[in-house]
């Protein structure tokens, strides 16, 4: 494998000051030196928006901290989620007096070592509230959702929550908004190559050349099925009848729709997929809001994409549409 780095070990810190040296609007620190921050910090008063995951999946996670969106990050090696003590980092950084919610995927060593910095945090007098990023359709069955991993959903969750802070709400109402956001929100990825590891010199899965998986995860999760690969409206067809079974896409809804790259991708075929998401949209008389077409969850290399709609309410349309502005994407007011 071909790869543009110094030394695997060093993959992440060093992604990390290329991370900070690029963009003046963030800062990395914290005891675990693993925390990305705003730097400059949010007014007293606000509530703090804490997220966090592994690398790997830019610009998830890190990339999304800015004004209107995340207060902090914080960052663990490709594919493994965060140290607690670089959680409790992310939390204290994003606290700004009023609370802080952690909204992070659904993910086992993320929710665990999530779980204990807050509880730690909360005994240092800062609260907390949690809320998951749970979207992916592929992952468990509807009356299992709880079990859900959570993919590029989160991206509209963040949003959603950065605006609600942004608008001087209270901890308990930014928490009530983005929750009914995530119950809005479904996701699915189909994955036509796998993901490439820089510290393995092997890709993480096998898959032949002819054939595509759907459901796959992030990090080469199992998908629900494998197939021969089929065409951009085809597999398009599969993404968009997968969410429309669970979501209320009646005549007259409103969505934020993503069509995301997994890191392999060109623009050019998410734009023809998306066609297609778009023609089905229009077929249901459903109209999609600012549709998001790029990468925006990505993978190591994976080559593929994956679709998120999530429906709207006035109120959500509105904190979608609230200015934001972060490294990989800003809303103009």
């Amino acid at each position: 494998m071909k790869k543009l780095i110094n030394d695997p070990a060093r993959y992440v810190d060093e992604m990390l000051e290329g991370l900070v040296a690029a963009f003046p609007g963030l800062s990395l620190g914290g005891e675990s030196g693993r925390c990305v921050a705003r730097a400059q910090p949010a007014r007293d008063g606000k509530v703090g928006i804490a997220t966090g995951g592994g690398s790997g999946h830019l610009p998830l996670f890190t990339g999304y901290v800015g004004e209107g969106l995340l207060d902090a990050c914080a960052v663990g090696n490709v594919f493994e989620g965060p140290s607690v003590q670089s959680c409790i980092d992310a939390i204290k950084a994003a606290d700004r007096g009023a609370g802080v919610l952690c909204l992070y995927g659904n993910y086992g060593g993320d929710r665990m070592n999530f779980d204990m910095a807050g509880e730690m945090a909360s005994a240092d007098g800062i609260e907390c509230a949690t809320v998951l990023g749970a979207d992916d359709v592929a992952s468990a069955a509807p009356d299992e959702a709880e079990k859900r991993r959570g993919v590029a959903g989160i991206v509209f969750l963040y949003k959603i929550a950065g605006a609600a802070a942004e608008a001087g709400r209270d901890l308990s109402e930014v928490a009530g908004v983005v929750r009914r956001a995530a119950e809005n929100t479904r996701s699915i990825g189909v994955a036509l190559s796998p993901c490439r590891v820089p510290t393995a010199s092997e890709p993480n899965f096998r898959i032949g050349d002819d054939e595509m998986e759907v459901g796959m995860g992030i990090h080469g999760e199992p998908g629900i099925s494998r197939a021969a690969l089929a065409t951009a409206d085809a597999v398009a067809d599969i993404m968009y009848e997968r969410l429309a079974a669970e979501l209320p896409l009646r005549p007259g809804a409103r969505v934020a729709a993503l069509v995301n790259g997994l890191g392999a991708t060109p623009l050019e075929e998410l734009l023809i997929v998306w066609r297609q998401i778009a023609r089905r949209l229009g077929q249901a008389e459903v109209t999609p809001v600012t549709p998001m077409i790029g990468n925006y969850v990505t993978s190591m290399e994976m080559a593929g994409a994956s679709l998120s709609l999530m429906v709207l309410d006035e109120e959500l349309e509105a904190l979608m549409a609230a200015p934001a502005s972060c490294p990989f994407w800003t809303v103009s007011p």
